[in-house]
């Protein structure tokens, strides 16, 4: 667990950052090996129109990179934690400053951490049984991983038997198809490297990053 003081979150509830989540539409899944530009990789993606960003826990020290991105852009951005598979790790991305709680699986332990700290829960998910299940667990967002395998269909699908279901595909969004998603039903998507370019982060060409999130906005808008 962090020694740092849990932060008050300025985004308010768990149920207000669902509704951010909900109308922008758009989460940034940032895995990067430098720690040290996560400030500026999440800066170039709100000046495109981006302002979820969701830090995984595959960046070397991750947490510190939370903190390090809540206190520089503060209502900048809306900043979650990714690839959370434990309820310690949930807790510590919150307290420093994660108001979200992703991860690549399903494990109701996580949920249940993100909750007690009144942070929004997004567990991945892949069959219709397993969405529903997340959901009665409490997920705030099922996160449908790895969408690509799938495709919109899939979340056409799942919804017209179950149209209150929250679904976010990630894995598989692109640039080009993240609107076929938000069409199919999904409230939001959750787009990687295809946004969080790995070669533009390497040449610091943080202008690339804001053209992506721009593109990236431009469809989301338009569906």
């Amino acid at each position: 667990m962090s020694t740092h003081p849990v932060r008050t979150p300025s985004a308010g509830t768990r149920a207000d950052v669902v509704r951010w989540i909900e109308r922008d539409r758009a989460v940034a899944v940032v895995r990067t090996d430098a720690p040290e530009k996560l400030v500026r990789i999440a800066d170039a993606l709100r000046e495109g129109g981006v302002v979820c960003v969701e830090v995984t826990m595959t960046v070397p020290n991750a947490i510190d990179g939370i903190r390090a991105v809540c206190d520089a852009l503060g209502d900048g951005v809306l900043v979650g934690a990714g690839s959370v598979t434990d309820a310690e790790t949930a807790r510590a991305a919150v307290e420093a400053g994660a108001r979200y709680v992703v991860s690549p699986v399903f494990k109701r332990e996580v949920i249940e951490a993100a909750h007690a700290l009144d942070a929004a829960a997004m567990p991945g998910c892949f069959t219709p049984t397993e969405i529903l299940t997340a959901h009665e667990a409490g997920a705030d967002v099922a996160k449908v991983f790895p969408a690509g395998s799938l495709g919109p269909g899939f979340i056409q699908g799942v919804l017209a038997p179950m149209p209150h279901l929250k679904l976010m595909p990630t894995g598989g969004v692109s640039l080009d198809n993240a609107a076929q998603w938000l069409r199919a039903g999904a409230v939001a998507v959750g787009a990687g490297s295809a946004l969080v370019d790995p070669a533009a982060i390497a040449a610091g060409d943080w202008a690339q990053l804001t053209a992506n999130a721009r593109r990236l906005r431009a469809a989301v808008d338009a569906a």
